[in-house]
C-alpha cells in the first residue's frame, strides 16, 4: 500500500515537473492584442494609427508613422530626407467606438505571463495609463507593454493567459485626442535591474514612478515584424529573430561586478562561452536593441564607442542621440555615455 501511494506521489510530481518543463519550452505563440488583424492582410492603413505631420508647411496624416522604427519627424540632410524620431512600438488603431467616438476595443495579453507593472496615473508617463507583462521564454524574460489605455482590469502580480483581457483602449498620454485613440504595443528587453539607482543618480529632479519598468530601461524590438515572422516559422525564438538585425554600433564597457544584461540574456554572449577580458563589447542595432556581447581586451574606465557603421549623416539622427558626429568623428553623446553606464551600474 505504501509503495502504491509512493508511486502515485512520484507520478504526481513527475507530471508537475513535465508541465513546468513544457511551459518553459513553449514557443512564443503570440496573439494580436486587439481585434484589429490588418497586419496579417497587409492593410497598413487599417492597422496602424496615423500621425499628424506638418513637413515644410504640408500637412498630412501618414499611417506609416504608426509603425515601429525611425518613422517620425522628417529632416533634410546632405544624404536626403531622414526620419529622426524613433517609435519604440506599434500604434494599433481601434475597430470599435461608442456614440461619442471613444474606443471600445478590448486589449488582451499577447502571451502568457505575469503582470509586473500597472501605471494608473496618465500624467506619470507619455504612455498614459499602461501595463507591463513579463514573459519567460527559453530562460530569459521579455516584457510586453500596452500604452494609452482608458482603463486597466489587472493588477501587479497577477498571472494572465494569452488572449486574456487586461484593459480597454484609450487615448491617455501626451499629445493624443479621441480621434487618434490607439493601443501602443511594445515587446522589450530590459537593460538592467539596477535601473533605479542609476536613474536617481542622473535624473533625480524627475521622480521615477515606474521602477525598473520605466521606458528608459526597456529596449523595444520590431514586434510587428516578429508577428509576421512567426506566421512563417512558429518555432522561431527571439535570439533567432534578432540574428537578422544589423549591428549599427558597438560600445565597450568596463568589466564590472554588475553586468546585468549578460545575466538577463546569456544567449547574447558571442560564441556561447565566457572568457576573461579587460572589458565587454556590446553590439547594438540602430534602434538601440542589444544584440551580442563579446569579451574585449580594451582597457577603459568609462564606456567608449568602438565601432559605428559609416555614414555621412549626423549620427545623432540615426541612433536616437546615443552616438553623435560624422563618419570618422563619431563618439558617444552625454546621454549615450550615461545610458551605457547603466549596463555596468554601479561601476
Amino acid at each position: 500500500m505504501r509503495l502504491f501511494a509512493a508511486a502515485i506521489v512520484l507520478a504526481f510530481f513527475s507530471s508537475i515537473s513535465m508541465g513546468v518543463q513544457t511551459s518553459l519550452s513553449q514557443g512564443l505563440d503570440l496573439v494580436l492584442p486587439t481585434d484589429n488583424d490588418g497586419l496579417f492582410s497587409g492593410d497598413g492603413a487599417a492597422f496602424y494609427q496615423y500621425v499628424e505631420r506638418n513637413y515644410k508647411g504640408v500637412k498630412s496624416t501618414p499611417w506609416e508613422g504608426g509603425q515601429y522604427g525611425f518613422v517620425r519627424d522628417p529632416t533634410d540632410t546632405a544624404g536626403g530626407v531622414v526620419y529622426t524620431r524613433f517609435h519604440e512600438g506599434i500604434d494599433i488603431r481601434p475597430l470599435h467606438r461608442d456614440a461619442n467616438g471613444d474606443p471600445l476595443d478590448e486589449v488582451r495579453a499577447i502571451a502568457d505571463g505575469r503582470v509586473v507593472h500597472t501605471s494608473l496615473v496618465p500624467g506619470y508617463s507619455n504612455y498614459g495609463k499602461y501595463v507591463v507583462i513579463e514573459h519567460h521564454w527559453d530562460g530569459s524574460n521579455y516584457y510586453s507593454l500596452y500604452g494609452h489605455l482608458s482603463s486597466i482590469s489587472v493588477q501587479s502580480g497577477e498571472m494572465v493567459k494569452r488572449g486574456q483581457r487586461i484593459a480597454v483602449m484609450g487615448y491617455t498620454g501626451t499629445g493624443l485626442n479621441r480621434e487618434r485613440a490607439h493601443l501602443h504595443l511594445e515587446l522589450d528587453l530590459m537593460f538592467s535591474r539596477q535601473f533605479e539607482a542609476w536613474y536617481n543618480t542622473f535624473f533625480r529632479s524627475d521622480p521615477n514612478q515606474h521602477g525598473i519598468y520605466n521606458g528608459m530601461n526597456l529596449a523595444g524590438l520590431d514586434v510587428a515584424r516578429l508577428f509576421l515572422a512567426l506566421r512563417k516559422n512558429p518555432a522561431l525564438t527571439i535570439p533567432e529573430f534578432l540574428n537578422d538585425e544589423e549591428t549599427f554600433y558597438k560600445v565597450a564597457v568596463p568589466r564590472a561586478r554588475h553586468f546585468d544584461l549578460l545575466k538577463l540574456y546569456p544567449w547574447m554572449l558571442a560564441g556561447g562561452k565566457r572568457r576573461e577580458g579587460s572589458s565587454w563589447e556590446v553590439s547594438f542595432s540602430r534602434s538601440g536593441v542589444p544584440l551580442t556581447i563579446a569579451p574585449s581586451e580594451r582597457h577603459m574606465t568609462q564606456p567608449e564607442l568602438s565601432y559605428v557603421k559609416k555614414s555621412s549623416i549626423e549620427y545623432s539622427h540615426l541612433t536616437r542621440d546615443v552616438v553623435s558626429g560624422h563618419e570618422n568623428n563619431a563618439h558617444l553623446t552625454n546621454y549615450g555615455s550615461q545610458l551605457m553606464r547603466l549596463l555596468v551600474w554601479p561601476d
